[in-house]
């Protein structure tokens, strides 16, 4: 999430109610998370274990919940409750726009529109788009030229959609980020402020439901196809030319490289990596990231611990046999 003008380390401050250390005039030029920031970010931090991971990232300014020693040429906000104070920030700078606002576009005579279709505002269509009845397209929305929305199509505020798209109906896209913390009183969710990014000649089959970024963006790469019934969770980034079969669930966080097939039923777990080329057969669980070029089967589930033990000896036995098997060869 970049914000225009930037604003000062005393200013953020200033804002939240907090303490700082560093530069106070440093400039924050956006928000992000740990695993996508980029010079110039504010990310947050509230867990001891991960202070280290968060001061050495690329951000310049860390919101934190102690005060610490700073590497050179960063800044910190000191605050009780940087999860807290993090969504206040991203609420100042993208306040949440009310449900019911909408707006007359500005179409091309080209541009094919259905009854029953609402608008937001700031949303730019380009040529020989067809956008089938019921559907839904949120506030400084883009869609590329020469792209389908079939009926009953939603999508949220600040989607980009490229050319030649098309959206088969009853998918939801830009759907907010299921990322909660748990706390004594329930959980509190961290607001999504980031975007979905479809890129060109992607397509996406019925009631499929892509959920936007917290703060950076879900993307989805060029010439990918999804099937009906996927599930793309925040943040993920999904490469070229992609093929996902029916009932694929992915969490967030996740990067596929490109040429990935992922037949259906399969389910891939948070904050990992797939490598360019792999092919998941059905019903496959992917638990911790995979190198490319390969095939790959299976996924049984039970006590964990167990589980993860019995993995773990299933891995050996090759080597148990190969032992046995030189044994039993050097026996008269």
């Amino acid at each position: 999430m970049k914000i225009t003008p930037p604003i000062s380390v005393a200013a953020a401050a200033q804002l939240i109610g907090s303490a700082w250390k560093g530069n106070s005039d440093q400039l924050i030029h956006g928000f992000n998370e740990i695993h996508m920031v980029v010079p110039g970010d504010l990310t947050f931090v509230d867990v001891a274990k991960y202070y280290k991971k968060a001061l050495n990232s690329p951000a310049t300014i860390i919101l934190i919940n102690q005060s610490v020693d700073i590497p050179e040429g960063k800044s910190i906000l000191i605050s009780d409750d940087p999860f807290r104070d993090y969504n206040r920030l991203t609420e100042h700078f993208q306040p949440r726009l009310p449900l019911n606002q909408w707006a007359e576009p500005q179409l091309d005579p080209s541009v094919k529109v259905g009854k029953n279709v609402v608008f937001g505002e700031g949303v730019s269509i380009g040529k020989n788009v067809e956008i089938g009845h019921n559907v839904v397209i949120g506030a400084h929305v883009h869609i590329g030229d020469d792209t389908l929305i079939y009926p009953n199509v939603t999508i949220y505020n600040y989607t980009q959609i490229g050319k030649r798209v098309c959206i088969q109906a009853g998918t939801v896209i830009g759907g907010e980020a299921f990322y909660y913390k748990s706390r004594p009183e329930g959980r509190d969710k961290l607001l999504s402020k980031g975007r979905v990014v479809i890129e060109d000649r992607v397509e996406i089959g019925a009631n499929c439901t892509i959920d936007r970024g917290v703060s950076g963006d879900t993307v989805i790469g060029e010439g990918s196809i999804l099937d009906n019934l996927i599930q793309i969770g925040h943040d993920t980034v999904i490469g070229k030319n992609c093929l996902f079969a029916s009932q694929v669930g992915i969490a967030g966080v996740v990067t596929i490289e490109e040429n990935v097939i992922l037949w259906g039923q399969v389910g891939v777990n948070k904050d990992l990596t797939i490598g360019k080329g792999a092919i998941l057969l059905g019903k496959s669980g992917v638990m911790s990231s995979l190198e490319g070029g390969k095939t790959y089967f299976g996924f049984v589930a039970g006590d964990h611990r167990q589980s993860l033990k019995e993995f773990a000896l299933m891995r050996k036995l090759p080597e148990i046999i190969a032992r046995l098997d030189t044994k039993d060869a050097a026996k008269p």
